[in-house]
């Protein structure tokens, strides 16, 4: 396997991409799912920048930030069917990769570096979206599952590496949010965060993130480099 050189001598065999905000732009198709099940409570729909502020903790904490009263309210369970059943009919209708994905991802895989997504998206969409934008590009793709802990708890992650057959000391992960950096920090790996995603450059930095793509031209150059900017 071609592997690509990190900076201190190590080198990268893997990267595990987060899917929403990291690949995909999946927000108008989450804003219209969250306002479809949200319908029936006495509140305005909810715009692209709320739900945006919502993201990042799986489906039922979205749904919790979106239903008044959360988890209280009599409504919610009810609600979070309507999410997941719209959701998994129209998750892809507007959702498209950002500028610059599916070609570095096929210059990553002519490099041989193994490709891994894990998400805290619903498994079913997450593997629905993976075959239809990255069928070929990725080896791996997990999303939430009952009884695994979801990011930033390291689990999936892991569980990755373990199926791409990488340890975690050649491997890079890459997300666009705060979850990220902790997910990444708990796995003992690398981490690199986009800035195109669902949280804005000084709030990452303000978390701790250390090294920053604005384009995915130069994501691919921190991973081919090992986490140096060239």
């Amino acid at each position: 396997m071609q592997t690509i050189q990190q900076s201190d001598g190590r080198r990268y065999e893997a990267a595990i991409f987060d899917l929403d905000g990291t690949l995909l732009d999946t927000l108008d198709d989450l804003t219209a799912s969250v306002n479809a099940a949200v319908e029936p409570f006495p509140i305005p729909p909810y715009t692209r920048e709320q739900v945006c502020s919502f993201v990042g903790n799986g489906i039922r904490n979205l749904m919790r930030r979106a239903v008044p009263g959360g988890e209280e309210n009599p409504g919610f369970e009810q609600a979070f069917r309507r999410f997941k059943e719209h959701y998994g009919e129209h998750c892809m209708d507007c959702t498209k990769p950002y500028p610059g994905i599916l070609q570095m991802l096929r210059e990553l895989k002519e490099m041989g570096c193994r490709i891994g997504i894990v998400s805290n998206k619903a498994d079913f969409a997450v593997k629905k979206l993976q075959a239809s934008y990255f069928q070929g590009l990725v080896d791996t793709a997990a999303g939430e599952k009952e009884g695994v802990r979801r990011k930033p708890a390291p689990d999936t992650v892991f569980q990755a590496l373990k199926e791409l057959g990488v340890e975690k000391e050649r491997a890079v992960y890459i997300g666009d949010s705060d979850v990220d950096i902790h997910t990444a920090r708990n796995a003992g790996m690398d981490c690199i965060c986009v800035t195109w995603g669902f949280r804005e450059e000084s709030f990452l930095r303000g978390q701790g993130a250390g090294l920053l793509a604005s384009s995915a031209g130069e994501l691919l150059n921190l991973i081919k480099s090992g986490g140096k900017y060239i």
